[in-house]
């Protein structure tokens, strides 16, 4: 391989755990004021409104602040949403070991560090003055800012080192801190953090919830422990979790008799899920009376009644919902602005939901799709078939041509209001934004306001936590702990989900779908499958299934497939992603397709109907320039990133061999740049 050779002096200054005077950022302008390495606690990190400016750096991290179309593009590239473009997760030798990697990025812990003790360590000398119980407030923020940006890394790379604080600038202690730990030490640490942030914390503290509460915290908790538990679970054994045959971190001295503090691996697991639970089960129990409910009408006028539930995803202002634990207002008087509606209006950004999404949805007397149902069946022949008698939640957020698409929009000469119908799924080329990957596009988020849609830019709030995960994740949490739907308050969680989600009579019972699963037709759904197989408990998969359908495109199927061993299947048999029904269809008559526009050419517009009867959004061109053109497949090494080599060799004793490095490279990763997976 290539080697690096790099000064004592440049090693110091990009070691990933850097050094105390290195270890600043800026927490407003006056911070730039004076040149970084002048400024000192002393003249800084005096009074409230400081310690605030600290603290409100670190929201960054919040998947809700950033990125133009908020939560709702974040599941693109799972088995929920799929643009037209591929993932390199999904082939051969398109993920590769870098000199180095973006995703091993330091800088927010770094910078919390520094921050956190620094500020704890003038409050508790009484050197801060304002509102003690604000000043704790904050604090509380950064130690979730903290644990959310480790629960980020921990998702990417597994074991990680642990660190506390911003370390003296002496080569030794840094390398010595790189050592990664045990991911389930990693997660303990994590809720370690959590609980130190509900200890400062306040309840209350933003009446209109767009600041971390004790709520928020509970529930990351619930999602970390219910991440590392599922993770204990479906990768024991594997070189994937501590101790299992060929973990690399065993090969180290300083991880080679690791013992897990629960005892064993399924202790561990055990522990974990407990924890989940109960920290589920505080906000669930607190916030369960406070959920929308959904009516399943979709209002198709300025004077239609509004459904709350949609309106809860499409609002400027979600202060008004307690279910919304935290959000990000957005505003066009301040230019602070998204594109939520302009990609609700149009195309969802190239976003669309897979045919695996849609026929996921019950049917509206909880059944599956393929199940008897009482004098009418499931038809995909039409987007409008398709919504019929369906889950009340498919019904109000699947587009459908013909419907009101924006009835607030007011013409600029006349002063007259009109409406701008759904067209067919644009499937040409683009024109005013609006080509439809898949042929289903959703309207969540959506507002019907056209002024919210100008220039690329919208103000529509974004939900950063709901409370209705919580119950998801009590409901998965304690099923995994006693594997007895009637244990605890899983039935009851799961039945207020589906009354609140729209559903009557016997539909809001889970025992009416669960009695009619087939998991043999649930193929197309990866939740289905852990390990390579399909899962044979067929309410923990009604589990899976309940959380994709009221979580869909909210952010959350990528990490519920990694922690659910979800991909393992793709090794062995490719996965086609498909959208809508088009070839052999009434759908079919909407376009005027000729042989040139699916001839499986590179300028081919849609998929051929001689490979699938559906849209498929990535085999169009079926040439070898096409790294899916044949499916989606899987290496084992995807389910974590890669360490990057530049790492190694800054940690090494000689600043260049990797193999004298404290760290060691994740499974199935080479230490060599530019090479990919090696199973």
């Amino acid at each position: 391989m290539k080697y690096y050779n790099y000064s004592s002096k440049y090693i110091k200054r990009v070691l990933l755990l850097l050094t105390v005077g290195a270890a600043m950022t800026s927490c407003e302008d006056f911070l730039d004021q004076e040149p970084l390495n002048a400024i000192s606690p002393e003249s800084y990190y005096k009074n409230e409104s400081h310690v605030e400016a600290c603290a409100n750096v670190f929201y960054g991290i919040l998947p809700s602040h950033s990125g133009p179309y908020g939560t709702f593009g974040y599941d693109t590239g799972t088995d929920n949403q799929f643009g037209t473009w591929g993932d390199g997760m999904y082939a051969t030798g398109l993920w590769k070991v870098g000199l180095d990697n973006g995703s091993y990025n330091w800088d927010n812990v770094r910078n919390i560090n520094f921050q956190l003790n620094t500020i704890l360590e003038r409050f508790n000398n009484g050197q801060i003055s304002g509102n003690a119980d604000n000043i704790k407030h904050y604090i509380g923020e950064m130690y979730f800012f903290r644990a959310l940006q480790y629960f980020n890394m921990l998702q990417s790379f597994g074991d990680l080192p642990i660190v506390k604080e911003a370390f003296p600038d002496d080569e030794s202690i840094l390398v010595a801190a790189s050592q990664r730990m045990p991911r389930n030490q990693v997660a303990r640490f994590i809720l370690e953090d959590l609980d130190n942030a509900l200890a400062y914390m306040k309840e209350n503290f933003s009446a209109r919830r767009t600041r971390i509460s004790p709520d928020v915290a509970n529930l990351l908790k619930s999602r970390v422990a219910l991440y590392e538990g599922s993770w204990l679970t479906n990768f024991a054994g594997t070189p994937f979790v501590p101790n299992g045959e060929g973990w690399p971190g065993k090969e180290k001295d300083y991880n080679a008799g690791y013992q897990f503090p629960a005892g064993s691996l399924e202790a561990e697991a055990k522990w974990f899920f407990q924890e989940s639970a109960k920290a589920a089960e505080i906000v669930a129990e607190k916030h369960k009376g406070h959920l929308v409910k959904n009516t399943g009408n979709i209002p198709q006028s300025a004077t239609d009644p509004e459904n709350p539930y949609f309106k809860l995803f499409g609002n400027t202002d979600m202060s008004g919902y307690p279910e919304v634990l935290l959000w990000r207002e957005f505003s066009s008087s301040l230019n602070i602005m998204n594109s939520i509606e302009v990609a609700v209006q149009r195309n969802n950004y190239d976003r669309g939901l897979t045919r695996s999404m849609v026929e996921g949805f019950l049917m509206e007397d909880g059944k599956p799709i393929y199940a008897q149902h009482n004098g009418y069946s499931y038809s995909d022949q039409t987007i409008a078939k398709v919504r019929a008698n369906r889950d009340p939640r498919l019904v109000v957020f699947l587009k459908e041509p013909g419907q009101i698409n924006c009835f607030l929009n007011m013409d600029n000469k006349s002063g007259n209001m009109y409406v701008e119908v759904e067209p067919k799924p644009e499937l040409f080329e683009m024109v005013d934004d609006r080509h439809y990957s898949t042929g289903y596009v959703l309207r969540k988020g959506g507002t019907f306001d056209k002024a919210m849609a100008g220039n690329y830019t919208s103000w529509t709030a974004s939900i950063t936590y709901r409370a209705t995960e919580a119950l998801l994740n009590y409901i998965e949490a304690q099923y995994m702990i006693s594997k007895n739907i009637n244990d605890g308050h899983i039935l009851e969680y799961w039945k207020l989900i589906r009354e609140t989600a729209g559903f009557q009579g016997a539909a809001i019972d889970p025992n009416t779908t669960i009695g009619a699963t087939d998991m043999s037709k649930e193929k197309l759904d990866w939740g289905a499958y852990t390990a390579g197989q399909l899962i044979d408990d067929v309410v923990l998969y009604n589990i899976r299934r309940e959380r994709r359908c009221e979580l869909m495109a909210e952010g959350l199927r990528s990490m519920d497939l990694h922690r659910w061993r979800s991909y393992d299947q793709m090794k062995n048999e490719r996965y086609h992603v498909e959208g809508f029904h088009l070839w052999n269809s009434e759908m079919t008559s909407w376009y005027n397709f000729e042989p040139k526009h699916y001839d499986g050419s590179s300028s081919a517009i849609i998929s051929s109907p001689t490979i699938s009867e559906y849209v498929r959004p990535l085999e169009k061109n079926m040439t070898s320039g096409n790294s899916y053109k044949d499916g989606l497949t899987w290496h084992m090494a995807h389910y974590l990133q890669p360490l990057p080599i530049r790492q190694f060799q800054l940690t090494a004793s000689d600043h260049v061999s990797v193999e004298l490095s404290p760290l060691y490279q994740n499974p199935y990763w080479p230490t060599v740049v530019d090479h990919s997976a090696e199973k």
